[in-house]
């Protein structure tokens, strides 16, 4: 679960500012969850279930003159730090210690999700790491193999020349 605020405004101190800007959001599969253009300030948020990587994208085009800033405040939020707690509360008639357990829960289940990730994670790559262990297992016999055959033809082919010339 993924919440993403957002809150966008300029400002105008003396003479003028003309801003306009546009905002993107993007899911991992290509699916827009946000599109505003030609805004001078606003405030938007969304909150999703589905995994992988967000992409943000904030332009802005304007002319300044007289002192303008423009501010964005962005609270980016993943886990169990993006659920609405509030309206959990509100929703199942809970409040004080038992919301708290009830974040705890979230917690504990959050962390669990994760060690259980990390577990396949680990898994996966000791498989690769023992993959590549036997690879190099290979490579250092069969260099080892081609360092002799050739260190033996060295020989025989020294041992045939000076034979030829009759130093031996």
């Amino acid at each position: 679960m993924q919440t993403l605020t957002v809150q966008i405004k300029s400002t105008n101190h003396g003479g003028y500012v003309l801003i306009n800007q546009r905002e993107e959001v993007t899911s991992p599969y290509g699916n827009n969850l946000h599109h505003q253009e030609n805004t001078t300030h606003g405030q938007f948020a969304f909150t999703t279930k589905e995994a992988g990587n967000y992409l943000a994208c904030f332009w802005v085009d304007g002319h300044h003159q007289g002192g303008g800033n423009l501010s964005v405040n962005l609270d980016w939020k993943t886990g169990i730090a993006a659920k609405d707690w509030d309206s959990v509360a509100r929703k199942e008639k809970i409040e004080g210690v038992e919301l708290e357990l009830r974040k705890l829960e979230g917690a504990v289940e959050a962390i669990h999700e994760n060690l259980l990730y990390l577990k396949t994670k680990e898994a996966e790559m000791r498989i690769v790491s023992e993959v590549t262990n036997a690879k190099v297992a290979w490579f250092s016999i069969m260099s080892l193999g081609i360092c002799i055959v050739v260190s033996v033809m060295q020989l025989w082919y020294l041992k045939r020349y000076f034979q030829k010339k009759k130093l031996i």
